[in-house]
């Protein structure tokens, strides 16, 4: 029934993306990164479909996933990258019966990028991603020590700039709005306002869950002597800041471990530590 659901969320989200991208940005020429960004410049420059690039690109950037990120960091994302340009190919027939060429472009890259950060943030909260240039972000990181943070600024604000050069500057301006609003919701709809968690887990296998966040996510965790209010007897908790697009993926895995985890999570506003990245899937 979990799989089920997950499923229907993903291709809720799927379609949201797609429909955004067919709707919004493509006929507009609004680059706001990703692939689905190089792929309008592409389709300028050689004519070719963006969904059949996608395609390609996806299917190139899996192949790069497995051998520089490894299986288990790919598996979630096979689905994602081979569904979402197939969604984006059956979403253009819709388009036509759609008519928003009165509507102000200032207008059409707040709706784009809103629509789409929804359906990303759906596709995400799924416990998936639609692959993309989230794979070079995670290759940048890894390899690079680069901050996930950065890397996202820096790959789509290239994609973003090399659109600005095709389609001139104006149309960049308002790729630029897309691209910030498509960030925004994205996190908005996974959870709440903040782009960091902090996690308070208390259970009786804290060994296997700091295993997992410390060796398969490579985040850091606190540990805690607590007492518990109502059995006052001695218990472990660890705290762990995490960024948020990893949230539902890893409530997932602690309930794996132990489906009796008390997990408590908040948003962390603000981290000070230079030392101190949260990784991005």
């Amino acid at each position: 029934m979990k799989k089920i659901i997950n499923f229907t969320t993903l291709f809720v989200g799927l379609f949201l993306a797609a429909f955004s991208f067919n709707l919004f940005l493509a006929p507009f020429n609004l680059v706001a990164g990703g692939v689905s960004g190089l792929a309008l410049i592409v389709h300028k420059v050689l004519s070719l479909d963006e969904s059949t690039f996608i395609m390609i690109v996806n299917l190139l950037l899996l192949g790069i996933s497995f051998l520089f990120l490894g299986k288990e960091k790919t598996k979630n994302t096979i689905l994602g990258s081979l569904l979402f340009p197939i969604f984006v190919n059956l979403t253009s027939y819709i388009i036509p019966y759609i008519d928003i060429k009165e509507l102000e472009l200032i207008v059409v890259s707040i709706l784009g990028g809103l629509l789409s950060g929804v359906g990303y943030g759906i596709i995400f909260k799924s416990g998936y991603t639609s692959g993309g240039t989230d794979i070079l972000n995670q290759i940048i990181e890894k390899y690079m020590h680069i901050p996930m943070s950065t890397s996202i600024i820096f790959v789509d604000g290239i994609i973003t700039l090399c659109g600005g050069f095709i389609f001139g500057l104006p149309l960049m301006v308002y790729s630029l709005i897309s691209l910030i609003l498509i960030s925004i919701f994205s996190h908005k709809t996974i959870i709440g306002e903040g782009k960091s968690k902090t996690l308070y887990i208390t259970s009786s296998k804290i060994k296997e869950i700091k295993y997992y966040l410390h060796k398969e996510l490579k985040v850091d965790s606190t540990d805690f002597d607590i007492i518990g209010g109502y059995s006052n007897e001695p218990q472990k908790m660890i705290m762990s800041i995490i960024n948020t697009k990893d949230y539902y993926r890893i409530k997932e895995a602690i309930k794996l471990i132990d489906k009796n985890a008390f997990i408590t999570v908040t948003d962390a506003y603000q981290i000070i530590n230079e030392n101190v990245s949260i990784r991005r899937i």
